[in-house]
């Protein structure tokens, strides 16, 4: 069976209260072996490390997520950064800019979204970005972060056009594709993702959001991922296993996750 990587999703929320470990059992039985829950808030975050404690086949990102960044208190941001600090703790984030919801002034998003860059330069762990309807500002910071130190990170769950894609992979990110490549309405999306460098995108869920097809509609879960896999190996033209051995060891390589795992 071959082994994925659900490189983003949210093991923590609510929507898996009371069998958290049944989504686990069930992700590991069909070959999801890696999980990276990922901190929204502070306390989003801590549950994440404590999960990563628990079980052997999930680890953290710590961050504050855009539509969060109204609601910390002053001393949430030194608890992330040593938080980020913790040895199950693979990356930072999610950070990055919404303009879709509108819960947080953008002003206070990029000065959060320049914190967590440079704090996965201090940690030496990568960035997960957040963008939806603001892919002309996220750019701009990226760009104005890059010509500090080069960026290390990725676009979860990547919506954008062709051109922020070859922009976003010019910078040296990774694009994450999720079950939205497999809606009808994005063909556009899924031509990016068949478009993109092999060695350079990822797979993910974004769990318990964004459920693929055929599953739309319906709490999404890390076993689902396998979805994903599927319509994008069909789209490249290519074998699953081959696009399952590539996406692992892109996350692998970017993460920092030991193989075998430990």
């Amino acid at each position: 069976m071959d082994e994925l990587f659900d490189t983003h999703c949210h093991l923590d929320e609510d929507a898996f209260l009371n069998e958290r470990d049944d989504v686990i059992e069930r992700a590991i039985a069909l070959g999801v072996t890696r999980m990276l829950s990922i901190g929204t808030t502070l306390a989003s975050s801590q549950r994440a490390i404590e999960l990563a404690e628990r079980e052997l086949h999930v680890r953290a990102a710590v961050g504050i997520h855009p539509n969060y960044c109204s609601g910390t208190q002053p001393t949430d941001w030194s608890e992330i950064c040593q938080m980020a600090r913790h040895p199950l703790v693979l990356a930072v984030g999610e950070t990055g800019l919404d303009q879709y919801w509108k819960q947080t002034p953008i002003e206070l998003q990029q000065d959060y979204f320049r914190r967590h860059i440079e704090l996965s330069w201090e940690v030496k762990k990568p960035f997960i970005v957040h963008c939806r309807d603001a892919e002309p500002e996220t750019l701009l910071l990226l760009e104005e972060m890059s010509r500090i130190a080069p960026l290390c990170g990725l676009m979860h769950s990547f919506a954008g056009s062709a051109e922020t894609a070859r922009k976003c992979l010019e910078l040296g990110l990774y694009l994450s594709f999720s079950g939205m490549i497999t809606y009808k309405r994005n063909e556009a999306l899924l031509a990016v993702a068949t478009e993109a460098p092999l060695d350079r995108i990822l797979i993910e869920t974004d769990a318990p959001y964004l459920a693929p097809v055929p599953l739309r509609g319906k709490r999404n879960e890390p076993a689902h991922v396998r979805y994903t896999l599927g319509k994008l190996a069909d789209a490249r033209q290519i074998d699953r296993h081959e696009l399952a051995t590539t996406t692992t060891a892109n996350a692998l390589r970017l993460l920092g996750w030991p193989a075998p795992l430990a």
